[in-house]
């Protein structure tokens, strides 16, 4: 009778952690909805103002902007700001986007060196378990606002034209699609426009005529992209974030249904045994009466 007994109760609690993950599931899969419909409304615009900066910094000839250059002679620190999430179970992304920054930290020197600033509890706890100084973290949310991430992007601006910093990586996870995530690190400043070495290997150069002039036109440009790029990363890092979970948790369900079928079978068994042992007694004693 113990072990029927035993055998029941992990039933029932395996039943009980069934449920637990399909809620989950149910909840990550809601949240990710929305999260890809918000990742995905904005990539027109981010890869538009890509595109419209990479032309314009190639054709500006002998006009620069302090964005688009490294400072020279700067003193100043390269920052590294890697985005984690604040919950765990949510599969292999914390530990992809988190070994991905430590190797960057490791095979970069200059990194290691500067400032590391993180989002996400889990991000800083493994920053401080690996004896990583970290010197700034930011709570986000799974929730992102373009304000937070606009004010995030403008003080990383004006620490970068003051000189106090001379890089900004960011290390997060990049959404291409619902079956694939790639943790990448993205150079926020000095601002390189991903179109720009496509275009100039495509020798496509385009004639504009700037109103106002293109120097005033960049000055506006740069900053728009610097915030758009910031914002999509931290869109693509959530959005990450959700189908990861949705997809432990589905393995989860379907294991914790697995071992309920796998107990069931057990439990049957063991109990078909306990009556035939319980039949062999009684006719044991009959006989034994006679």
């Amino acid at each position: 009778m113990a072990k029927t007994r035993e055998i029941k109760k992990r039933i029932k609690a395996v039943g009980n952690i069934r449920r637990i993950t399909k809620t989950m599931q149910m909840i990550a899969t809601s949240k990710f909805a929305r999260a890809q419909q918000a990742a995905v409304a904005s990539k027109p615009y981010t890869e538009t103002l890509f595109g419209l900066v990479s032309e314009l910094a190639e054709g500006l000839g002998d006009v620069s902007h302090p964005l688009l250059e490294a400072p020279k002679g700067s003193s100043g620190k390269e920052v590294t700001l890697i985005l984690t999430s604040d919950r765990g179970l949510c599969g292999p992304y914390n530990g992809a986007v988190l070994r991905q920054a430590m190797n960057l930290l490791r095979m970069t020197p200059t990194a290691s060196s500067g400032e590391v600033e993180v989002v996400g509890k889990k991000g800083a706890g493994f920053l401080k378990y690996a004896g990583v100084t970290v010197s700034k973290q930011h709570a986000i949310g799974d929730k992102v606002s373009y304000d937070v991430v606009r004010a995030l992007a403008e003080a990383y601006m004006q620490r970068y034209l003051s000189g106090e910093i001379s890089k900004v990586r960011v290390v997060s996870m990049k959404y291409i699609s619902a079956g694939r995530q790639l943790p990448t690190v993205l150079q926020l400043l000095p601002f390189d426009p991903p179109n720009k070495a496509a275009e100039a290997k495509a020798g496509s150069h385009k004639i504009y005529e700037f109103s106002p002039g293109a120097a005033a036109l960049l000055g506006e440009l740069l900053p728009a992209a610097v915030k758009a790029t910031l914002f999509q990363v931290f869109n693509d890092a959530i959005v990450s974030e959700h189908v990861a979970r949705m997809v432990a948790m589905k393995a989860a369900t379907d294991n914790a249904g697995k071992m309920g079928k796998r107990l069931s079978r057990v439990y049957n068994r063991a109990r078909q045994a306990q009556i035939t042992t319980e039949l062999t007694e009684i006719i044991s004693g009959a006989a034994a009466l006679k």
